[in-house]
């Protein structure tokens, strides 16, 4: 060949794959979760069902508007600290709860409820009461959660803040995927 034939050779390659390269239209491939994912979450699904089946039955006349306190749903096994997944819960069951018709107050409760070991009764600790007095509270909605190897178990109950009387409970599992798996791991102190 010829060194003006090889130049010329050359340069259309050149050009070709630059032509190509600006005229692909096609974006890369999306690697992680889309807004329809996102609006599709199977977690919040599985939460919003569980506040939906929790009250049913409860008539929103008899609570007369008084506010609902939402508890951060704790590790039963550490029921002084919640991770992240206890935190999340409460802010969805919350949402859940307002979408509901139920007038939910945005009061920040921590490690609120506690088992007396001797009997295992769930009782609300003094803070509950003394914060659903100051906000005529009539029910607090407490829960515990406990993880096992592949799913999570979660514990909620609608409870009368003046008498502890539990009036709707529902309990359901969050399978271990990546998400939950995360949410479980409690911060470092």
């Amino acid at each position: 060949m010829k060194p003006l034939t090889l130049r010329m050779s050359l340069s259309l390659a050149v050009a070709a794959v630059v032509t190509l390269a600006g005229c692909s239209s096609n974006p890369p491939p999306r690697l992680g979760p889309t807004y329809e994912d996102a609006a599709n979450n199977p977690f919040m699904i599985a939460n919003r069902q569980a506040i939906n089946s929790l009250v049913t039955g409860i008539d929103l006349t008899t609570l007369a508007g008084a506010p609902v306190l939402v508890a951060t749903v704790v590790n039963v096994n550490d029921l002084r600290r919640a991770a992240p997944l206890g935190r999340t819960l409460s802010e969805q069951y919350a949402s859940f709860m307002v979408d509901k018709g139920f007038n939910v107050k945005e009061i920040k409760l921590r490690g609120d409820v506690f088992v007396r070991e001797e009997t295992g009764e769930l009782l609300l600790s003094r803070e509950v009461k003394d914060i659903a007095r100051l906000h005529n509270a009539a029910v607090v909605l407490v829960g515990t959660y406990s993880a096992a190897a592949q799913l999570t178990y979660v514990s909620l109950k609608v409870v009368r803040t003046d008498t502890g009387q539990i009036l709707r409970g529902h309990d359901y599992a969050l399978p271990n995927d990546a998400d939950v798996t995360r949410l479980l791991q409690t911060p470092r102190q």
